[in-house]
């Protein structure tokens, strides 16, 4: 039987070559000169440290315009409040990967919904969809393109 998986992966060295970019434009940048302003990361936790909240707000685009250079959908990214220490700011930046548990609820009621002949299952933080005709799996991933999901998807593993 035809299947596909609907995933969210997060390209993690895309990300890091990013997060390095934006290190590197800062020290170029005159706005930032003599400032104290980093990124940093760990596997799925950012974090923008800056002397001011301007400073914060502009590391944040900086950072923005890079991951959208590197293809890196920004809906990935979860801000925290920003925490404020003597002399700076520190902002925390979940980046999520895989699909929670509700959004994969919500993408199977969005194929039920559309009546189009085809299952969806959960199988961990993906959702397996499968059907009888392949025309009938093309036509869920065209819907699930242009419905509204709070999550860049990715389709995987199309078989026949």
């Amino acid at each position: 039987m035809p299947s596909f998986d609907v995933v969210s992966k997060t390209d993690f060295h895309e990300l890091a070559n990013a997060i390095d970019q934006t290190n590197r434009e800062l020290g170029t940048r005159f706005d930032f000169k003599d400032a104290d302003a980093r990124v940093e990361h760990t596997k799925s936790t950012i974090t923008l440290t800056a002397p001011s909240e301007f400073q914060l707000k502009q590391l944040d685009e900086i950072l923005k315009n890079k991951l959208a250079k590197r293809q890196i959908d920004i809906r990935v990214l979860e801000y925290k409040d920003p925490s404020k220490n003597l002399k700076e700011l520190k902002q925390d930046i979940e980046v999520k990967n895989g699909l929670s548990v509700e959004v994969a609820k919500k993408i199977i009621k969005l194929i039920k919904d559309s009546k189009i002949k085809v299952q969806a299952t959960i199988q961990s933080d993906q959702v397996r969809v499968s059907g009888k005709k392949r025309d009938d799996l093309q036509e869920a991933i065209a819907f699930l393109k242009a419905s509204k999901i709070e999550v860049p998807i990715q389709f995987e593993n199309f078989r026949d």
